[in-house]
This record gives C-alpha cells, structure tokens and sequence, in this order.
C-alpha cells in the first residue's frame, strides 16, 4: 500500500515548482527584454521605459534588417557555412573514428595517432601562428576558412569512437563471415545504430559554426565574406570596418528616411533575435538525441 503524502510533502513539492518556475522566468526573462526592445519605439527605449512588454509597438526594426543587403548577405554565408561544415565534420568523424575504435582490427600507428590527436585537442597554435599558416595555404579571404579548421573535432572523434567500440562484437564478426567489407560494416551496421551520437556531434557543430564571429573577423579582408556572427559583432559593438566600397552607416541613412524609429539598441536586438532563429528551429528535432549521444559515446574508454 502506497502512503499518502503528508502535508509537509506537498508544501516542499509546491516549493520545489516554485523555485523551478522562478528560475525558468529568471532565464527566459533576458530574451523577452531583448525581443520587447526590438519592437519598442526610439522615445521609449532612449528613456529607458522598455521592460517586458513592448512600448508603441512597431516592427520597423525588423523590416530594416530584413531589407539590409549585408545583413542578408552574411546570413546566406552563415547557412552555406552551418551545411557544408557539418557535413565535413561528420565525413572526418566517422572516417577518423571508425579505424581507431576497431582495436580487433591491426592498424599501423594507431596508438601514436590517438595521442598527436589528443595533444592536438588540449594546445592551440596561437593567434599568429595560426594566421600565418592560413595564409601561407591560402586560406586567408577564402570560404574554405571557416570549414577546414574545424573538420576534425577531437572531442566529436572522441564520443563516436567510444559509441562505435560500445556496439557488439558479435554484429562485426558475423558480417565478416558473411564477407562483408570495412564498408559495408561502416554503413549497414555502425552508422544506423549510431544516430544519437552523430545527431549530437552535429549540433554541436552547427551551434559552434552558427555561433562564431571570430574567424570572419580575422581571416575575411572584406565585408561582403563575413559571416553572419562577425557582421553582427561589428554592428552591436559600433566598430564597422569599412573595408568594402558599401558602408553599413550609409544604407541606415538612406533608409532611415523611410524608418523613423529605428534606434541603434532597437536594430541590434532584432539582428540578434533574426539570428537566432536557425538556432531555436534546428534544436527541438535534435534534443531528443543530445543526452543519449552524450552518455552513451563516453562511457566506454
């Protein structure tokens, strides 16, 4: 028989919702700020009058953003970017991880390998030293700087090698038997079982492509080539670099004749959300897999 809860459970339950309600609110708060700023008006948001609700509501903010050609410009880049990164990612992944994981199998250097790719993974190169060997390859002012570096994550090699070494024995060396190939046991057996450690290696590197500014800022001589992140950085900080015959400033204030309201706070918090976008509608159909990818691709050394 299963005891009722007592008065005092159920006031410490009420508690508990409390507190995770106000915690939730504390964190979804800061993004309903941002979005009532973004569709504020320019009197009340430079008097500080904007809260959690819109003031004299108006949507010129984002109908500047999404009629600004670089704005657009850079968040075609950002996408083309997110496609073919992730796609690189997981080729390097899967092909990397799949002969490290196969311990069964005889490979020449592979305990060697494993360790220049884990001293890879704790120490960068530097700033300069990095710069300098993308411009020595000719990587500097070129698309494929913003793929190649980040193609082979050893963190992601790490949890798919784990993954592939926790599916059973058994699977390989009956398809062996049956003369099955490395391929034909890398697509038929590992990669459908493998779903909720690819599906979670590919957020991570969607997120980290979507989110990253610095790269474009360093390596990108023009405007035109930023990414979405590096242009947005440029315009919240207020440092635009005219490095391109169209400057950002100029565009504001031919439109502006059109947008009254527009405000440099107001502007920002619509790129900002527009930018965010992508984000929030890959996220839900990849969620379900994140903490099962996770645990299950790092349990096992």
């Amino acid at each position: 028989m299963i005891a009722e809860n007592s008065l005092g459970d159920r006031l410490f339950t009420i508690f508990l919702y409390l507190m995770m309600a106000l915690l939730a609110f504390l964190c979804v708060a800061p993004f309903i700020h941002v979005i009532s700023l973004s569709l504020s008006s320019n009197a009340a948001i430079k008097m500080g009058a904007v809260g959690l609700w819109p003031v004299d509501f108006h949507t010129q903010n984002y109908q500047f953003v999404l009629k600004e050609p670089q704005f657009m410009r850079s968040f075609g880049v950002s996408v083309v970017r997110v496609v073919f990164g992730v796609s690189a990612m997981l080729i390097m992944t899967i092909m990397t991880a799949y002969p490290l994981s196969r311990d069964s199998v005889p490979m020449f250097g592979r305990t060697p390998f494993k360790m220049i790719m884990l001293f890879s993974g704790m120490f960068g190169g530097g700033l300069i030293p990095t710069y300098m060997a993308m411009r020595s390859l000719h990587l500097t002012n070129n698309f494929l700087v913003l793929i190649l570096p980040g193609a082979l994550a050893v963190f992601s090699v790490i949890l798919v090698m784990n993954f592939f070494r926790g599916i059973p024995v058994e699977l390989t060396e009956a398809a062996e038997l049956d003369g099955a190939s490395h391929w034909d046991i890398l697509f038929r057996i590992f990669l459908p079982v493998s779903l909720p450690v690819l599906a979670t290696i590919s957020l991570f590197s969607a997120v980290g492509h979507w989110n990253s500014w610095f790269d474009g800022v360093i390596y990108m001589d023009e405007i035109r080539m930023w990414p979405l992140q590096s242009y947005l950085y440029a315009r919240v900080t207020s440092q635009m670099i005219q490095k391109s015959g169209t400057a950002a400033g100029g565009t504001a204030e031919r439109m502006g004749q059109s947008f009254n309201e527009l405000t440099p706070e107001g502007l920002s918090t619509a790129m900002i959300l527009v930018a965010t976008i992508p984000i929030l509608l890959v996220y839900p159909f990849l969620q379900r897999y994140f903490v099962k990818g996770l645990t299950l691709g790092s349990v096992k050394g």
